[in-house]
């Protein structure tokens, strides 16, 4: 028997660096929301200990965030059993959608469910954290204002729009951007009143588009429409609109060479209504 569970991506609706620990972590102000688009991942339990996956990358299991997050559950927790663990891939490597944090966060999610290994969000944020500083928000499961590296998060409830995420074909390494020397690491901080009145901006979108001039004219183009941001440190750029009609109409206009969807933002995880339908999540 299989179970089937979604990884949702991400925007952020805006993102801002207002700092840099010692150990090199930036810190950050953002706005997360969900879409529904999505990874799926595959859950077959076992009786043995053994986790077995295959990467869909050439990168050694070991450094895999799916099988890290698996091995790091079971070892915190003393599980005794194991699983065989699948990933049905739809959101792009690269692509500042959150698709790895997402997967990892998952797994961690599903297993604690499917182990009954009984963690708190909390403590299962806290070995998210382990993982990446995207990871926790994935596991919190609710629109989120962020500070920290990520991990201080309060709920917020940004309007449910339709986007249009457009999704340039080139891939964006968050190491080489959060590295770059012309990256300003000293944004004001704003309050969560400031970005309701409209304050607020992704301070990375220069740089990438600097080095990656695609995205730039991603950016160009769908801001003649509409609202136009990209999301993390990139590839993808969303458009906000009020009506799926209205995306629509747009998608129906953008150049043939670049790839896009329209989808809905929701406060809540997809994943967590997921949970709750236990019933769905069988595939026999």
């Amino acid at each position: 028997m299989f179970f089937v569970y979604p990884a949702p991506a991400k925007l952020n609706l805006f993102l801002h660096i207002t700092g840099r620990r010692s150990d090199g972590y930036h810190l950050l102000q953002t706005a997360f929301q969900f879409i529904g688009y999505y990874d799926w991942l595959t859950f077959k339990l076992s009786l043995n200990r053994n986790i077995v996956y295959t990467p869909l990358s050439n990168i050694p299991k070991e450094r895999d965030l799916v099988y890290r997050a698996a091995q790091l559950l079971q070892k915190e927790t003393g599980y005794s059993q194991g699983v065989e663990l699948s990933l049905y891939k739809n959101l792009p490597m690269g692509g500042g959608l959150g698709g790895g944090s997402s997967d990892a966060a998952t797994v961690l999610v599903a297993l604690n469910d499917l182990w009954k290994t009984n963690l708190s969000v909390v403590e299962l944020s806290e070995l998210g954290l382990r993982l990446g500083a995207d990871v926790p928000i994935f596991i919190y499961g609710h629109a989120a204002w962020a500070e920290g590296v990520g991990e201080k998060l309060v709920s917020i409830n940004p309007k449910e729009a339709w986007y249009l995420v457009v999704m340039p074909p080139v891939q964006v390494s968050t190491e080489e951007i959060f590295s770059a020397d012309e990256l300003k690491r000293d944004c004001r901080s704003i309050t969560i009143a400031d970005y309701i009145e409209g304050k607020g901006e992704n301070v990375l979108e220069p740089i990438v588009c600097r080095k990656y001039p695609i995205i730039g004219e991603v950016i160009y183009w769908l801001s003649q429409f509409t609202l136009t941001r990209m999301t993390g440190t990139g590839s993808s750029v969303f458009g906000l609109f009020d009506t799926k009609q209205k995306a629509l109409e747009v998608l129906k206009k953008m150049p043939t060479p670049w790839k896009g969807i329209i989808t809905k933002g929701y406060n809540e995880s997809p994943l967590q209504d997921y949970l709750s339908k236990s019933k769905d999540k069988i595939l026999k």
